[in-house]
């Protein structure tokens, strides 16, 4: 399990510096634009697990900054991140109460542009849990130290910099560190951000 585990971070690490590389060369392009900005929004997040009988979605934030390497109708979009998660549980064993976690995530976005600024999107997300706690309790060592996901999504880059985006952020890792049943989570991201800076095209 662990090795596994391993393997699919070290997977992930190639994917975003081989995205990051790809971005660069874009962007050393005389027809690249390159913007950096900063965002911020909600988080609907949940933890999906056998385990527990009855866990439901939380409200929490997530903010920081991205950077955004677009060649015609392609971009790359990497971010760092400070994400709340976590989910309400109502459970036998465990009690009621709220999960919360709190992450550094990284999202490597590919950005398919379809006209006047909307596009979709996809990519990888590699984050660090910074704190996890149970009505008050710290329990962050009963999770992994990180975990890899997949985002989904759709946005609107305004020409005027407002960038609104909503995303899917699946669950790909186990992050359950305590043996048992797997704990998976998901997030539905709604953001808005503006390109403070922008170079290029």
């Amino acid at each position: 399990m662990l090795i596994f585990r391993q393997t699919k971070f070290l997977i992930m690490k190639k994917l975003i510096v081989l995205l990051f590389i790809v971005g660069a060369a874009l962007s050393a392009s005389a027809q690249a634009e390159v913007s950096l900005g900063l965002k911020a929004g909600v988080n609907l997040s949940k933890l999906n697990t056998d385990n527990v009988t009855d866990a439901s979605n939380i409200t929490a934030f997530h903010g920081g900054a991205f950077a955004l390497f677009k060649f015609t109708k392609i971009g790359i979009q990497p971010e760092l991140l400070f994400s709340q998660q976590g989910s309400s549980i109502d459970d036998v064993s465990l009690g009621a109460g709220d999960l919360k976690m709190s992450y550094i995530t990284i999202p490597v976005m590919l950005k398919f542009y379809l006209a006047a600024g909307f596009n979709i999107q996809a990519g990888p997300q590699f984050g660090f849990l910074n704190s996890a706690e149970f009505e008050g309790t710290d329990i962050k060592d009963a999770f992994t130290s990180s975990d890899m996901s997949a985002n989904v999504g759709a946005a609107w880059d305004a020409p005027f910099g407002l960038v609104l985006d909503a995303r899917y952020n699946i669950g790909l890792s186990d992050i359950n560190d305590g043996g048992g049943d797997e704990v998976k989570s998901s997030v539905f991201q709604f953001s808005v951000g503006y390109k403070i800076f922008k170079f290029g095209k």
